[in-house]
This record gives C-alpha cells, sequence and structure tokens, in this order.
C-alpha cells in the first residue's frame, strides 16, 4: 500500500512501542520517515531494523527542550524541504498517588507529554502553514475521558492534549493542516510494561473485547488519519481501545 507515498513523517517517540509500530506502518505506506526521540540507542536501532522498509533516519531530540524541536524542524526542512505529517507520540510514566506526588514527577510527565507535543505543533505548524497543507497527529490516553488511579500528572498531560487538538484544529484548518488525537487504551508496550500486576488486571476487566491491543492498532489509525482517506477528518478523538470509552 502507498497511502503515504512520498509523505515526509516526523514520529515523536518513535524507537520503542506505538511509536516503533508507527514508523513501521508509516514506512510500509511509502513515507519518509524521521524518528525523534531521545534515547539514541533505541532510535538508531528501530531506523536501523527498519531500514529495509523505506528512508527512516533518527534524531535525537528531547521535546521538552525548545531549541532542540527547532534543530530538529530545521534539520528535516533542510534535507527534504518540507513535513507532511507529524505525529506526537513521545510520552512518560512516572505514576504516584496524589499523597505522594512531589512536583518533580509532575513536571516530568507534564514537560514531556504536554509541553512537548507544544512546542513541536508550535514549530512544525510554521512549515505547514508556508505549505498550506500538513497532518498533526496528537497522542492522549482514554485516561483522559474517565482518570484512572494513581496518574494525576499522566492524565492531566493527556486531557490537556485533547483539548489543545480541538484549538489546533479550529485554528489550522483554514490552512489546510488537519489535526486529530489518538487515544489509546490498554496497549501493550514497555511503557505498559511498568504498570503493577493488580492494576493490569483491573484494566483488562474494563475491555469489552477482553483483551489488550497491540501497537500495530494504533499505528494502523494514525496511518488511516495521515493519508487522504482522513481529508475530512479534522478535530478529532479516536479512541483505539477495544470499546473501554463506549
Amino acid at each position: 500500500m502507498d497511502r503515504l507515498l512520498d509523505k515526509v513523517a516526523i514520529i515523536t517517540g518513535g524507537g520503542k512501542g506505538i511509536g516503533k509500530a508507527t514508523v513501521k506502518k508509516f514506512l510500509e505506506e511509502g513515507a519518509k520517515v524521521l524518528i525523534a526521540d531521545f534515547d539514541a540507542q533505541s532510535g538508531n536501532q528501530t531506523a536501523e531494523d527498519l531500514s529495509s522498509l523505506g528512508e527512516v533516519k533518527f534524531l535525537k531530540v528531547d521535546v521538552s527542550q525548545e531549541d532542540q524541536i527547532q534543530d530538529m524542524v530545521k534539520s528535516v526542512v533542510d534535507m527534504y524541504g518540507r513535513i507532511d505529517i507529524c505525529v506526537n507520540n513521545a510520552g512518560i510514566l512516572m505514576d504516584q498517588t496524589l499523597k505522594k506526588l512531589d512536583s518533580d514527577l509532575f513536571d516530568k510527565v507534564m514537560n514531556v507529554n504536554l509541553r512537548g507535543v507544544f512546542l513541536c505543533t508550535k514549530y512544525v505548524a510554521d512549515v505547514m502553514r508556508d505549505q498550506q497543507s500538513g497532518v498533526i497527529l496528537n497522542a492522549s490516553s482514554v485516561v483522559a475521558h474517565y482518570g484512572n488511579y494513581g496518574q494525576t500528572n499522566y492524565v492531566a498531560a493527556k486531557s490537556g492534549v485533547i483539548g489543545m487538538t480541538k484549538v489546533w484544529a479550529r485554528e489550522l484548518g483554514k490552512d489546510g493542516i488537519r489535526v486529530n488525537s489518538v487515544a489509546p487504551g490498554f496497549i501493550k508496550t514497555d511503557m505498559t510494561a511498568t504498570i503493577p500486576e493488580k492494576i493490569i488486571e483491573m484494566m483488562s476487566a474494563k475491555v469489552p473485547l477482553k483483551r489488550w491491543g497491540e501497537a500495530v492498532d494504533v499505528a494502523n489509525v494514525y496511518a488511516f488519519l495521515a493519508s487522504d482517506e482522513a481529508a475530512y477528518i479534522n478535530g478529532a478523538v479516536i479512541n483505539v481501545d477495544g470499546g473501554v470509552v463506549v
């Protein structure tokens, strides 16, 4: 399939999990992919592992740092002259109940999961405005809809992502830029592997399909939303959750 043929795509947090699955899917669809990740080892390894599928490069980027985002955007434009797609996938978990959550843990999650989305979108959108075209896809979570025990920082960030998505869809639509959010449910990744077994069992019981999703399930939705098949979808939040939020 070539739904993203020759499109230039940045995927943050593309070295592992959902990000890696999205890199693979986009390459299979014909895109040229830039993996932007703080973890150089996984980012380089993913680029190497998937290089047979198409053109893929790694850029070491901390999405919470404005100067690094500016440098990333400049590098991509210097290489390809354009940016067609940005998937704001980078995210971290540092769970604690409110009683145990200190401001440092709160800030670390907000800086990556919310500030990072803001910064990437701000500078990528400048390029897309000049092109009068582009797609921005933001990673939220189903927990933004209903909250989750011990995840004050994570839920706050993912709720904020949904809010920003709706604002940007209104602001950027006139410039030919679509902005949507994907809200995964319980997906098997390295990040979710840190969740305590008791919580995993509680989460699994909530899924009508009675199974956790795979990273490729989310990647497939990103690929659809990035393609021209989704040309009239803007400001949406798509749950990929097996029916948890109905």
